[in-house]
């Protein structure tokens, strides 16, 4: 099963924008992520169309199966 963990912001003009990590470590609590999202906001590393991330509006884990029926 893949999992992916998506992080979902809104940037100091309003837009709306995601991180995802591929496999995120098991147990993550929401006080975690919270806190890791807040860290990447004070950063300002990413910015979208000139625009810093401001806050925090989502983050969930995202399970899915892949089952391969012909892989040549």
């Amino acid at each position: 099963m893949a999992k992916t963990l998506q992080l979902s912001f809104t940037t100091a003009k309003g837009k709306q924008t995601s991180l995802t990590v591929d496999e995120p470590k098991d147990g993550l609590t929401p006080s975690e992520v919270e806190a890791a999202m807040q860290q990447i906001i004070n950063s300002g590393v990413f910015e979208v169309d000139g625009s810093p991330l401001e806050s925090v509006k989502s983050a969930r884990i995202i399970e899915r199966n892949v089952t391969e029926l012909v892989n040549e």
